[in-house]
């Protein structure tokens, strides 16, 4: 499903792209969109197709060719970026320098998330892209009541933006529509969180976060193959729940991950699994907002957007305070009885260096296991798929002094793999 959508946005964009078609009318019916930006909102006009800007050439791509960031993250320096900028945004803003970017779009929705970095790349793209630039702002500590009726009034100025490019009116029903659809959606994929909290859990590996944040920001509950699908994998899943089938050869520990994942190697977790038996039963990116929509008082349908918008991928847990980060994971460990916490620490990423000491002590305190995994997001160069697993390896080996499942999954080399 995955890749037929994504194949469905690079047709569009090559036919909509004025580099290649001039003067085409499929580009002035485009919205951009920054990619961390999910789709929901967009269904309220049914004329209009949304691109999100940079999910093909950088984020869907450099989690299927860990080697495609490197040249723009390299041009980005050049201009002066730092080298320890994330290199999400980074490589972003390379591709804007180079002029990659197809060329399309009416207007382009620019938005603070998921963090500071994305600021920066906004000025690239402001620059580049020469459209009508509206910049979507999402408040920080959202638990706080005291922000929501500016996160609505935000979600209001960004209809009204739209309306104003395009021409087009906000259909309320459609949208209502859509939501009703994301609703859906949601109930099978709480359906999946529920089976993983049992004995028998049957979504493990990288299929898990990797469906659930595709289809969070992409479905915006218009493609009706997203449902499809998922009824297709839940009847697969209660089968294999009845009959108390195990999801992998041996299932030794089971995890949570926590912190944003390496797209250089989304399956990570695959090997944990084939190499040490670390069964991964929820991570941080499929935790993110499972609010359900209210479909029926329109005022009330805004807040539960704007809401679910602040709880999306890569800032649902890392912004908003401590306790969103700390005090969630240890809920979600108790919940599914996980013994192992796989910790990522992206080294570009400031936003939980103050807390290291805490997690540490923390885990200790609750007699888990605590693997620290360094990696660089988006940068191979930085700390390789092979020095990820040494961490790994090292823990298992001399902390736990446990044997590897296959001693052959120990240590290879895959610095050119996909």
């Amino acid at each position: 499903m995955i890749v037929k959508h994504a194949t469905g946005l690079i047709h569009t964009s090559f036919v909509a792209d004025e580099k290649i078609n001039p003067g085409n009318k499929l580009s002035r019916k485009i919205i951009l969109t920054d990619e961390i930006i999910p789709n929901e909102i967009f269904s309220g006009f049914p004329n209009l197709t949304v691109i999100p800007l940079q999910t093909i050439p950088i984020f869907l791509s450099s989690m299927v060719d860990q080697q495609i960031t490197l040249p723009y993250l390299e041009v980005t320096e050049s201009f002066g970026v730092p080298a320890d900028v994330c290199p999400l945004p980074s490589a972003e803003a390379g591709v804007a320098i180079e002029d990659d970017y197809p060329k399309m779009g009416c207007c382009m929705i620019a938005t603070n998330m998921p963090c500071d970095g994305s600021v920066m790349n906004s000025t690239f793209l402001d620059r580049r892209l020469k459209l009508p630039v509206h910049l979507f702002n999402i408040p920080l500590r959202y638990n706080d009541e005291d922000v929501q009726e500016y996160a609505v009034e935000e979600v209001k100025e960004l209809i009204r933006f739209v309306e104003e490019q395009t021409g087009e009116k906000f259909d309320w029903e459609i949208f209502t529509e859509a939501l009703k659809n994301s609703n859906k959606q949601l109930e099978f994929e709480l359906e999946k969180w529920d089976i993983n909290k049992t004995m028998y859990p049957q979504m493990t590996g990288a299929t898990f976060w990797l469906y659930r944040i595709y289809y969070f920001n992409l479905s915006g509950g218009v493609d009706k193959r997203f449902l499809k699908v998922d009824r297709k994998v839940n009847k697969l899943m209660m089968k294999g729940y009845e009959k108390k089938e195990p999801v992998s050869r041996e299932m030794r520990h089971r995890a949570v991950v926590w912190s944003c994942p390496a797209n250089y190697y989304t399956n990570f977790a695959n090997w944990l699994e084939n190499c040490w038996g670390i069964n991964v039963v929820m991570d941080m990116e499929t935790m993110i907002s499972y609010i359900k929509y209210n479909t029926e008082d329109e005022e009330q349908i805004l807040r539960d957007v704007a809401k679910t918008y602040q709880r999306s991928i890569m800032r649902k847990h890392t912004k908003g305070g401590y306790r969103n980060v700390l005090n969630e994971l240890w809920r979600i460990v108790e919940e599914y009885d996980a013994d192992t916490v796989i910790m990522y620490d992206q080294i570009s990423c400031k936003g939980m260096d103050g807390l290291a000491g805490i997690f540490d002590d923390q885990a200790r305190e609750r007699k888990l296991n605590f693997i620290w995994v360094k990696q660089d997001l988006m940068d191979p160069r930085t700390i390789s798929r092979r020095e990820m697993r040494e961490q790994v390896n090292q823990y298992m080996q001399t902390v736990l002094q446990e044997k590897p499942l296959d001693s052959t999954l120990v240590d290879f080399e895959d610095d050119l793999a996909w």
